[in-house]
């Protein structure tokens, strides 16, 4: 199987089209489930399926250290490719490292202020010139300053030409979302955020479903899954 043909049948295809093509620059989208549904997995198949298409992606963890998530990229690339046959995979992984950064920070002493700080420096003075922003691991909360945090990321989005996609963790009891399927936790802000898809746990499967696209709420089933033993994206 070539590159080409690999791209065109994944599933990222139709996660995509479920929410209009995907995000565009200066957008932000959050993947919301309670911890080990397999956040970190979708955010890393959207960022190859980017990485496979040539564009540059930048990867911000919170919670794990860059050689960790460097084991989400290899285990998932190669659960991708796994049976297919995929010519010249050398190459491709090459491309593939060629065109990701992967950055580690900790919340507690970092600010949103000095967090673009530094992505600005790589994009501008580095040269790397990112389409697709990944953070993961971030701890939300609600309230004021988090929503100034929020605004001051879309406002670099927006500069840099840039789409971001953030994990969001929510608690696993009941009463965390609103009636239209909004984690409580972005409650104040939420219309800063263009895109919500949730991931909801089945008996034999985790479910995907769209509770913002946009201006609106209408929660939608995705006719996609996780495959609850890979974390892959799987069609129904």
């Amino acid at each position: 199987m070539v590159k080409e043909e690999l791209i065109s049948r994944s599933p990222v295809r139709i996660f995509m089209n479920s929410i209009h093509g995907g995000l565009c620059a200066g957008e932000i989208g959050f993947i919301a489930s309670p911890s080990g549904l397999g956040k970190t997995s979708v955010l890393v198949q959207i960022a190859l399926d980017k990485l496979l298409l040539g564009e540059k992606v930048i990867h911000v963890s919170f919670t794990q250290h860059s050689s960790y998530v460097l084991v989400w990229y290899e285990d998932i690339f190669n659960e991708f490719i796994k049976k297919k046959n995929l010519e010249n995979e050398a190459e491709v992984k090459d491309v593939i490292v060629k065109n990701r950064v992967l950055m580690n920070f900790n919340q507690e002493v970092i600010s949103a202020d000095q967090m673009i700080k530094s992505l600005k420096a790589l994009i501008t003075e580095g040269g790397f010139n990112a389409g697709y922003l990944i953070i993961d691991g971030y701890n939300f909360s609600a309230g004021d300053v988090e929503a100034k945090r929020i605004a001051a990321i879309k406002d670099f989005a927006k500069e840099m030409g840039v789409s971001v996609w953030y994990s969001c963790a929510i608690q696993s009891n009941a009463g965390v979302y609103d009636k239209r399927n909004i984690p409580l936790v972005i409650a104040g802000y939420e219309s800063l955020i263009d895109v919500v898809i949730v991931l909801e746990p089945k008996p034999d499967h985790i479910e995907l479903t769209v509770s913002k696209d946009r201006d609106i709420y209408k929660p939608a089933h995705m006719a996609l899954r996780l495959d609850p033993k890979t974390l892959l994206i799987l069609e129904e």
